[in-house]
């Protein structure tokens, strides 16, 4: 335990060297903000830019909070998981190459200490992001939009997006650890973003899939998801999260193997 506190220390403030715990935030609530302003004022955009004929009008659908949820949540499903994957694709790697890593695998340390230590960092580095962009969005949709999701529904809606996340996160490290940094960050992208094609062409029979729970989490907030669907979403996330983790501190014993020969 003492390890695993001492490393996780280490990786607070390489994080704050690397300036990970200002820039990621702050993408994650750039966003937030935009959304919903883009959404209100889009008429008014469109109009003063446009160069329409004179009394042309949009008709525009009318936005809710759960819209605009629905719309940020599309955001952070493509710039929101790149912003994660380049944040830590050289988590390990990068210590490898450095050398930094291999002068801790020297030293009598615990593997999984190791990579708990970064995988911890990461994850909370993530979700704390994740829930500071909602947490600006719902600023300007209390305000904007009339329709506008309870605290409940939202609550249970970021826990879910939150288990995505970390199935993120731990697939990047566990990648990380295998491969160089940019090997790593294509093979998390890919796996990722493969995963998405596969769920848009067969979802309807894949109903226990991590690509699954921000669909399910999005449900929270115009009516419920299916409980069976959604446990069963969980629990396979939960399960592959697991195993990636338990491959995550293998290879980093493997890696240290290598540096001491």
């Amino acid at each position: 335990m003492k390890q695993f506190s001492l490393l996780l220390g280490k990786e607070w403030r390489e994080q704050a060297r690397s300036f990970k715990l200002l820039w990621v935030p702050l993408v994650f609530i750039f966003f937030g903000a935009l959304e919903p302003l883009t959404y209100h004022f889009l008429p008014q955009i469109l109009e003063s830019v446009g160069n329409l004929p004179e009394g042309a009008e949009f008709m525009l659908p009318e936005m809710t909070g759960a819209d605009v949820y629905a719309s940020l949540t599309g955001q952070y499903q493509t710039i929101g998981l790149l912003v994660l994957v380049l944040a830590f694709m050289g988590s390990l790697s990068g210590e490898r190459k450095s050398g930094t890593g291999t002068l801790l695998y020297v030293r009598p340390i615990s593997y999984a200490a190791y990579y708990l230590s970064k995988w911890t960092a990461a994850v909370l580095l993530a979700a704390a992001s994740l829930w500071l962009g909602y947490g600006m969005a719902a600023t300007y949709i209390v305000q904007l939009y009339e329709a506008v999701p309870g605290f409940r529904d939202v609550a249970l809606f970021l826990l879910v997006m939150a288990a995505w996340l970390i199935f993120v996160v731990t697939l990047t490290l566990t990648a990380s650890a295998a491969l160089p940094t940019g090997g790593a960050a294509g093979a998390s992208l890919g796996i990722l973003f493969i995963g998405m094609m596969i769920d848009g062409l067969v979802g309807t029979y894949w109903t226990w899939s991590p690509w699954k729970l921000q669909g399910y989490g999005l449900m929270y907030l115009t009516g419920s998801p299916d409980s069976g669907d959604l446990a069963g979403a969980l629990g396979v996330t939960a399960l592959i999260t697991f195993i990636l983790i338990l491959l995550g501190i293998r290879q980093a014993r493997k890696n240290a193997a290598k540096a001491k020969v």
